[in-house]
């Protein structure tokens, strides 16, 4: 069972890291680092992260907008990730196994 097709909605809390994201972050991090994008950025965000449709709002207008939301929420952490620089991960061989005196100690579902 991969991780999207388990239970739930647990599959959300981890973004995935792609190989060679760091040097996409990093570019983020220096094309929105300086003042005209951090102006850039805050108009963005102005357009759309506070931004509020009313009641009357066709289908169609809430569904675009919250689309350009995304966007603008995957630019600031990719920018966020750049600042923070690289990003250390497990080796893959240990990701999803437990040490073995965890193993019992598990609750049942």
């Amino acid at each position: 069972m991969t991780a999207q097709s388990a239970p739930g909605w647990a599959w959300l809390s981890v973004a995935p890291v792609v190989p060679g994201s760091n040097d996409l972050a990093t570019a983020f991090a220096r094309c929105f680092g300086d003042e005209d994008g951090q102006r850039v950025l805050g108009h963005l965000r102005a357009l759309t992260l506070e931004r509020t449709l009313g009641p009357d709002a066709p289908d169609n207008a809430l569904r675009h907008l919250e689309g350009q939301r995304q966007l603008v929420l995957a630019i600031q952490t990719l920018v966020a990730r750049g600042r923070a620089g690289p990003i250390s991960r497990p080796p893959a061989e240990s990701v999803g196994t437990l040490p073995a005196e965890s193993v019992g100690t598990l609750p049942a579902f």
